[in-house]
């Protein structure tokens, strides 16, 4: 018996729960800060300082934040399909590992990561990041930036998205906005490979209508029921 291949790609709505804010809803962080500050390297060449708190101060606040049941019923599902789950975050926290799952990708980058712009190594980071930080590669101060993808610059592993994106037969988006390309489009590579495509979302996202299955609620609730059938059935 073949094993169908899954892909699943999880936005802000997965980590809202634990306390994490969203980005692109009226009360997400973009409403609050200009992105073009604090997430392009424009920004960050005009006033380093200024981006590495922004950083550091939600670097702090993942120290204190732990997964839910969404993050879990993710792993459970990962442990149970094995080499045909892959797990596409948007999200640059690190619940879904917190979680268990391991199959990840972070097409985004991550929090808890540093990338050094003199030679382009990425290394874990936990601490407090500044313009006086060496890189533990190349030695060079002063180069460190967070490893994060800002506007403007390309997703991580985009290549091997791709091509599970080809392979799959379920795809499954959870708390995404459907307005960040290129993952807005991942619905329809799939969906043009003969995927069933669903959407678990607590609200309506700006791509629902591209999708086969829709779910509304709280993915904390949602998402581990739509587990327990996947589960249920295989």
């Amino acid at each position: 018996m073949t094993i169908p291949s899954i892909v699943v790609l999880t936005g802000a709505g997965i980590s809202v729960e634990s306390g994490l804010d969203t980005f692109r809803d009226k009360n997400g962080i973009w409403a609050k800060v200009d992105h073009r500050q604090l997430a392009t390297p424009e920004g960050f060449a005009h006033d380093p300082v200024k981006v590495h708190d922004f950083y550091n101060k939600r670097r702090r606040q993942l120290r204190d934040t732990r997964p839910n049941a969404a993050h879990h019923a993710l792993a459970r599902l990962e442990g149970a399909w094995r080499d045909n789950f892959l797990l596409v975050t948007q999200n640059v926290d690190d619940l879904h590992e917190s979680a268990g799952s391991r199959r990840l990708i972070h097409m985004h980058g991550e929090l808890n990561s540093g990338l050094c712009e003199a030679c382009g190594m990425r290394c874990p980071w936990k601490t407090d990041m500044s313009t006086y930080s060496q890189c533990p590669h190349c030695s060079i101060v002063g180069r460190m930036r967070p490893d994060i993808v800002w506007f403007g610059e390309m997703p991580y592993q985009m290549e091997r998205i791709y091509r599970a994106l080809g392979q799959a037969d379920l795809f499954v988006a959870i708390g995404t906005s459907g307005n960040v390309y290129p993952a807005a489009q991942f619905v329809e590579e799939a969906s043009a490979a003969g995927a069933r495509t669903v959407e678990i979302n607590l609200d309506t996202s700006d791509n629902t209508q591209l999708f086969n299955e829709v779910i509304r609620g709280p993915a904390s609730t949602t998402v581990p029921a739509f587990v327990d059938r996947l589960l249920a059935k295989a």
